[in-house]
This record gives C-alpha cells, structure tokens and sequence, in this order.
C-alpha cells in the first residue's frame, strides 16, 4: 500500500466514526510558547482537551506534520527513526472513549476493507494496572493473553513516569500495538493513550479520575507503510526511497545500505526532507530557537557531505526531489522550491567556510590529547566544536574512535545544557498553569467586537496582579483591587472591542471605566483565546463582575490601521518590483509606523525602492475601497487571496480586499479606503539576516512630518558647512575625508597646514550638486548621509557636529606637531652628551606624537656609530608621552627600555613600557616633566657607569 493511499484510508476511516477531518497544525505553532516545533498530533488540541476551548466538535482526526530532535543520533542507523515524519491521529474530548479507541484500531489494521493486516502479526501493550484495557483486548477483541504485555510507567503511561515523578496533571496510561516483522522483531506502529487522570501530588492515591475522559492516538506513517510494503527500513518507502536516490546521485555516491554512506544518505534524506518543509513554513537556519535546530540539521547533512568528499553546496538540489515526493500531500511545497533552494544553500556556503576549521581544531583536540595521554575526548570541547563549527558530537565521536579514543557524552550534554540556544526541539512544558489558565477554563474565549466598534460595554471577568513577563511570576487572581498605583496590571473582559496584539499588529490602549474606576489600558495581548487588557488603575475600587464601558482610543487605532493597511499595499508592490519570491517573513504594526520583513537575497537599491514607494502612493492615492468577509478557505484560496506559508488560518476565514489588487487573509483592523492612508515613506531597507531584508515606513502624518524633515535637513546641513544645500552631501563628504586624513597626517607626524574653520571647496573637489526641486533626488543625497555617518536620520546635525570638533582638535595638535617637526636627528645628536662609550640623549620635543618620536629615535641609532640611549618627551592637551630606545649593543649588555621609561614616567604620574630596545609611557603631571627628564638622565648615567 502506497503512503498516500495510507494516510487517506486512515483519515477516511475514522471519518465514518464521526471524527472531524481536521488539517494540520504548522511545523512551528506560534501560539504555543511550550514548544519550538509540533512534536505530535495532539498539541494543537490541548485546549480542547482541557476543556479551556468552545468544542465546535468533539471527535477529530489528523495528519500532522511533526519535528523532533530528540533520537537525532539515531536517524539514518536505524531503521525507523527520523526528526522529520507525518503522524496519525484520532482524538476524543469527553466522547468516546478506551472501549472505542482499541475496537476501532483493531477494526483499522486487520479489516481486509482497510489494511487487512493479518491479526496474528500483532501484538499490544498496556499500562500494568490498567485491567480495563486489558480486558477490553483479552476479552473483547479476543487477543491471547502471551500476546498482551503489562509494562511498567516508563513504557506504558503517558506522561512517562507520571504517577510517581510527574508532572502533575492530565494523565493517563497507553496501550502500544506492535508489528512482527519476518525476522521476529517487533516494531511499534500505534499508541493509544487514555488521558482519564489528573495527576495531584506525590503517590499513593494521586490519581484522580477527571470527569472527562479524553482519546489521543498517534500512528506513525512512515513506519506502517514501511510494514505494509514490506521493506527494511522507512527510508524504503515510496515517499522517501526517491530522496535517497536523488541524494545518491547529487552525491555521486552508490547507495548501499549497510554501508556508512548508506547511512550517511539515509541521514541526508531526513534532514533535507525536514529542511525542506521548515523552510516552506518561513522557518530559515539561524542562530536561536526554531531556526538554530534548522541550521544544525542543515550542517549535520553537510558534514555527512564532506566525509563523501563533496566541497561545494549540494543538500539544496535536492528540494525538487522532496517536493515532488510529497506533492499529493503537501502540493504547496512546489510552488517555494526557488525561495527554499536559495535558502539552504546559502546556509550551505556559509556552513562550507567554516568546516575546515572545524575539521582543523578537531585534529588540534587529538594532537593535545596524544601529548597528554587522554584517551576520552572533554565533553565541552565537543559542544564548542557543535556551537562554533557546527560539528555533530557523533562525528565527533566516530573520528576519536577512529584514534582509539573514547568520547565524554555526560559532560557533553552537561555543556549543552548551558547553552541558551541548544533545544531539542520537542515539549518544554506541555501544560501551562496560571491565573489566566484558569480564566480561560472558565470562560472559553474573549469575543473580540471592535471590527466594527471602538467602545463597548463589557463585563470584568478577571483581575490579575503583574505584567505576566517576571520569571515564573504569573500574578495572583484577585476579586477587587482599591489601591491606585503605577504597578501594571491586567484585565480581562467577558467581551472586548480592544484589538489583542497579533499578525504583527501591536494592541489598541484607551480606556476601561465607570462610575467607581478607570483602568488606563497601555497595551492589549491575546492569551489563545483570551484578550487581555495590561495598564493600571487610575482612581477607584475595581470588582470582578463590574459592568463597565471598554473604549479604544480611536485616533491610536486609525493611525495602526493606516500602517496595517499599507503593509498589504508595501506586500503587493514588492511582488510587483522585486518578485513573487518576496514574502512576508513577519511585520511589526504600530501607529503610523511600518515594519515588514521579506524574502530577498541582496539589498534593494534606490532606483528600485523609490518605485516600490511610488507604486505604494499610486495605489494608495486610487482611492479603492477596502473590505473584509468571511469566506471558507476553499473560496479564499479560489479567489488568490495570499496565504503565508507555515501561517494556520481558520476556516472560514477572514478575507481582507483592496480593490482589485490585493487579497490576504488577516484578522488586523484595517481602513475602508486605500486613500485613507494618506502619505508614504520609506524610511530605511536592510538586512535582517541572510536572505530576509526589511523595509520600515511611516504612515499619515508621520511619513509627512519625516518628508519635511528630509526636505529641511541639506539645509540645516549646509548651515553647519558654510555651503549651499545643493552641496550639502559633497561636503559633509569632504569633511569626513579630511578628518580621516587629518587623523593619518597627525600619527605620521607629516607638518601641514590647516585653516582653523572648515571650508569646502566645490570645485576643487569637483562636486556633484542635488537637486533640490526634486524630493527624490534630496532623499537620496540623505539617505547618502546616513549611511556615510553612519547613523538615523534624527543624529546627522549631532554626527556633524561632533566631526567639526574632531576637526579643531585635530587641526590644534597638528599646528603643535608642525611646531615639533623643525626638530632633526641631526639636532638631537649634537644636543646629546657623551657617557663613557654611549650617547647618551634625554631632551623634550614639543608637539611630538609618538610616531614622530620613534622615527627619530630610528633615525639617531642608525646615524650614530656610538652605542645610544634617547628618551624623548612632549606635552600635549596636559598628558605627557615618554618613549625610549636602546642600541642593540646596550641591550645585549642587560639594559632595557621598558625599565628605564617607566621610572621616569612615575615621575609625571604614569606608566607604561615596551620591548628593551623601545618603550613608549605616559602621564598625567606635564609640570613635573622636567624633573622626570632630569631623573632619566641621572638614572641612565648611573646604568653606563
């Protein structure tokens, strides 16, 4: 039986027991903080088996597509494991129940109408105590009792271990259905669990029966299409044999499958297979959370690569090949191929540069060992190897034993541990606790009534203590609250017209009150389903059960929906300039301001943006009219309105039009006009991380009072350089030229001269002058400036400001330095005094750096054919600088630089030293450098004796 063809006739069959076709939840559930990616089929339901959700029904089954890490060292070497697969689910909440779920299952695998499989090629498990279950398989089923297991808690309850470790609550044990493959082995296909306790405490007596009991299975696609056709291992399947032939020949590598190659491909497929889909959903390789998992998979079949001898990127040529394996599924996965192609191999180049260092500090290791006599390879040097190079502990791993060294595993994993972005990415804590768990308990959800209304009155469900962001502080529930104060605190609402902030749209603010209270609303957030309202009490008493009025500030809310609205403007015309491949990667709504991250391999430039803001505008200034509906998702799809991959929409689902042009969908309050935007601007685009590029705008009257800023500022410029703003850009140009070069001439000790106030020279410079009539052109000269300055736009006048004291500065020093440079070797050796052999040369030298001063120094011992001690000194701006130097000959004789100039500069508050042939000190006491001068000759004249 083909896999397709499997997982239909599964999600069919449970379909005739009334279960609800449900999709599957995205790869990385934004919803869910408990985990990084969706570890099983039940994790998009935990709130329907909680009770916490309306049940619009109360019977569902699923496909899901699951990511987990946690048997990552086992993909490839065995037969079944993968981080990648698709599990199949059925699900009950409070409806049927253990009776139901075993009969059903049997009836799936042994009907020759489903599977067929014969009955005496399986075999169960159940939870040791659990003689309901067993009986129900003993007794109902007519299963032999050899072919029923009772396992302990670690094997057959779920959570593991639940009834003596924990965690406490929802519990319940398993039921576990195996295959006997033709050499005897037994694989495990299905686990039914019975969640029917809540766990409270430590045992005895610690499991109590909820009042409603749950269903959540979980079948493993790829493994029961690897028993019903029969082959060794998963990655023999129909839906997967094919990667691991395209993965052989992108190679040019057999596929053997015994072989280390054979394991190696193995391993590649999954982590292409897994690359790939993650990628399709938005989740690129980076360096925390979701994304880091991505890279190491990414970097695992890259090493897996490099031991085959490839050199060059090679994982993403395979992406056609996953697509085309799982295109009856999952058929979206073919129109991304381009946009996650360049994706994984961009990470591929940047992974290939540093492989051989990798490579090289892993031979270093063994090299240290062998000095040291190791034999066990330290667990933190190969967690470093893994977060630094990227290097997998069991390449590591297989290259010691390869030297005959052994590999510290505990001490790996202890490293690990301490660092922030390693994640298995499975469950953190599946369950969440908290005040607002128990609100959503009780109250389902939050009707959100502000689509078509700002103020509402309501009733208050909930008061809670805290912010919700302290470190296991989640707030205390309380039933009134009478002490005004600026502690933050929350709300929540029987119904609300506050927008809880989702979708890249922050939350509305405005006002919860009446007579007895004001509650200032400062932020919305939405908890799942609940809408909660953070801000503080401003005067009053404040009671659950309190009818009050919920305004929303409306000028706030009309200056998000501007912004909100032209994002999807910004979205269409990037489609429209830079391609079809420049998707929304995420945004950042908030009044009249815009940011929208995209899909896009290099920068934008000007000629392109300014069309992009231009075709914004056109569209803007069309004035079309903007509307939403509720439509189902096949009806949205048919209508092209976009849809971001990895995104979850309900269905039906809300439909946001433009006109003609622009149809997404998105739950986001929005204009009912494109002209109601008002103005434009681009503010700045760059590079968010490799292959994400962001465009932040301003909407309304922000993108108008940032135009006249732009407009104003090449004169407010010129004002500062004494030229006209035509020339402003070419001569803060010049300025920063001349201030580098300043800089350079001072530490060279070059004499020039500089006039005191800075001048431009436009001819000289033979500048390029904006013009000033066109807006786009002073745009540009602007934005030419802050990326010369290297700064916002609102710090360019401080930037100049600062450079034009720099300047003075500058020019100061260097007209002490000129004074300085009238000084020649020649001057200072006739200035110096004979000590015995020596010449001895200990002088001040105004306005000297302490380039000039080496460079004399250099100058002396090679014109002077005696042996010579010099220490030369300036004062400049109340420091002083000391530098010294010795002939070889006097060094060779046991005297040292260093010695002699640190002495002296103690004198003048400092220190300081160098090598014994030169060394440069410094202090803080210029009054006092004549009495150090006076101490270096004194003391050197001593030392030649």
């Amino acid at each position: 039986m083909k896999t397709d063809e499997l997982r239909e006739k599964y999600l069919a069959f449970f379909e005739t027991k009334g279960c609800v076709r449900q999709p599957s939840d995205v790869l990385v559930p934004a919803w869910d903080p408990s985990v990084l990616f969706t570890p099983a089929g039940m994790n998009q339901f935990k709130d329907h088996f909680l009770g916490k959700v309306k049940l619009d029904f109360t019977r569902a089954t699923t496909c899901q597509k699951c990511l987990r890490t946690g048997d990552i060292d086992n993909v490839g070497r065995t037969a079944f494991h993968h981080t990648f697969f698709e599990m199949l689910g059925n699900f009950s909440f409070g409806d049927y129940f253990k009776e139901e779920a075993i009969h059903w299952a049997w009836e799936f695998l042994t009907d020759k109408k489903w599977l067929g499989i014969p009955g005496e090629r399986l075999t169960v498990t159940v939870y040791k105590d659990d003689d309901e279950a067993f009986g129900i398989w003993h007794e109902k089923i007519g299963l032999p009792t050899q072919r029923i297991s009772r396992m302990e808690e670690d094997e057959n309850f779920w959570p593991a271990s639940a009834p003596s470790e924990g965690p406490d609550g929802v519990c319940g044990p398993c039921s576990e259905i195996y295959y006997q493959l033709e050499d005897g082995s037994d694989v495990e296909i299905w686990n039914l669990v019975f969640t029917q306790f809540n766990r409270v405490g430590t045992p005895p007596d610690n499991l109590h029966p909820l009042p409603s009991k749950n269903i959540d299975t979980g079948m493993g696609l790829e493994r029961t299409a690897s028993v019903l056709q029969g082959v060794p291992t998963n990655f023999h399947i129909d839906s997967l044999f094919p990667i691991v032939e395209a993965a052989s020949e992108v190679c040019g590598v057999k596929y053997e499958y015994e072989s280390d190659n054979g394991r190696r491909l193995r391993r590649i497929t999954d982590h292409a297979r897994a690359s790939v889909f993650a990628v399709h959903e938005n989740v690129y390789p980076g360096p925390k959370d979701a994304r880091s998992v991505i890279r190491r998979l990414i970097r695992r079949a890259v090493l897996d690569g490099y031991q085959m001898n490839l050199r060059e990127p090679f994982l993403y040529k395979l992406v056609e090949a996953v697509a085309n394996a799982s295109k009856a599924a999952y058929p979206e996965l073919g129109q991304t191929t381009q946009r996650v192609s360049e994706a994984i191999e961009s990470e591929e180049k940047a992974f290939f540069s540093t492989i051989d260092g990798g490579m090289k500090r892993i031979h270093r290791l063994f090299e240290e060992m062998n000095d040291e006599s190791s034999v066990m390879v330290p667990g933190a040097d190969a967690a470093d190897l893994l977060t630094t190079y990227g290097v997998p502990p069991e390449l590591v791993q297989t290259l010691a034993a390869e030297q005959n060294f052994t590999f510290d595993w505990s001490g790996f994993r202890e490293a690990m541990d301490k660092h922030a972005d390693e994640s298995d990415g499975g469950q953190r804590v599946l369950f969440q606790t908290g005040p607002l768990e128990t609100l959503k308990e009780a109250l389902r959800e939050t009707p959100f009534v502000g689509y078509d209304q700002t103020e509402a009155s309501a009733v208050v469900k909930g008061i809670i203590t805290g912010d919700g962001k302290g470190k296991g502080d989640d707030g205390q529930l309380l039933s009134h609250l009478d002490r005004p104060e600026d502690a933050i605190l929350r709300l929540v609402l029987d119904h609300s017209p506050f927008y809880g902030e989702s979708g890249g749209q922050v939350g509305d603010i405005g006002v919860i009150a009446n007579d007895h209270f004001e509650f200032e609303v400062i932020d919305t957030q939405r908890h799942a389903s609940l809408i909660v309202h953070h801000g503080r009490l401003v005067r009053g008493k404040i009671s659950e059960g309190e009818t009050c009025t919920a305004t929303v500030d409306v000028e706030n809310r009309t200056a998000l929906a501007r912004a909100h609205s032209a994002t999807h403007i910004l979205h269409h015309a990037l489609h429209n300039h830079v391609g079809r491949h420049a998707e929304q990667q995420g945004s950042k709504v908030e009044p009249d301001r815009l940011r929208f991250d995209f899909t896009n391999p290099k920068a934008i430039d000007d000629e392109t943006l300014v069309k992009i803001e231009q075709d914004v505008l056109s569209m803007v200034g069309s004035g079309d009219e903007i509307r939403w509906d509720t439509v189902s998702l096949a009806d949205a799809r048919e209508a092209g309105a976009m849809m971001l991959f990895g995104e979850k929409y309900p269905d039906p689902c809300r439909m946001v039009s433009m006109g003609t042009f622009s149809r997404e969908l998105c739950g986001g309050t929005h204009l009912t006009n494109t002209n109601q935007v008002g103005s434009f601007e681009v503010v700045v685009e760059e590079s968010v991380s490799t292959g994400t590029r962001r465009i932040e705008a301003l909407t309304g009257g922000r993108a108008k009072e940032h135009r006249e800023q732009t407009q104003a500022l090449l004169n407010e410029v010129a004002g500062k350089l004494n030229c006209d703003a035509s020339l402003a850009s070419a001569a803060t140009v010049a300025l920063i030229e001349e201030v580098r070069r300043l800089k350079k001439e001072l530490s060279s000790g070059k004499a020039a001269d500089y006039p005191a106030e800075f001048v431009f020279d436009a001819k000289a410079a033979n500048a390029e002058a904006t013009d000033t009539d066109d807006y786009n052109a002073v745009r540009a000269a602007v934005r030419g400036l802050t990326r010369r300055l290297n700064v916002a736009i609102t710090d360019v006048l401080g930037r100049l400001d600062s450079l034009l004291a720099d300047r003075s500065k500058l020019v100061e020093q260097l007209k002490q330095v000129t004074a300085g440079g009238k000084i020649s070797a020649d001057d200072l050796i006739a200035d110096g005094t004979k000590v015995g052999d020596t010449l001895l040369i200990v002088v001040e030298t105004p306005g000297a750096n302490p380039n000039i001063m080496r460079g004399w120094i250099d100058q002396i011992r090679k014109k002077s054919d005696a042996p010579t001690a010099v220490l030369l000194a300036s004062a400049m701006n109340e420091k002083v600088m000391l530098v010294g130097g010795l002939s070889r000959d006097l060094v060779d004789r046991g005297l040292k630089a260093g010695d002699w100039v640190g002495a002296a500069a103690k004198v003048v508050g400092g220190s300081g030293g160098g090598r014994p042939d030169m060394a440069q000190a410094g202090g803080k006491d210029a009054s006092k450098l004549p009495e150090a001068l006076q101490q270096a000759r004194e003391t050197m004249t001593e030392k030649l004796g």
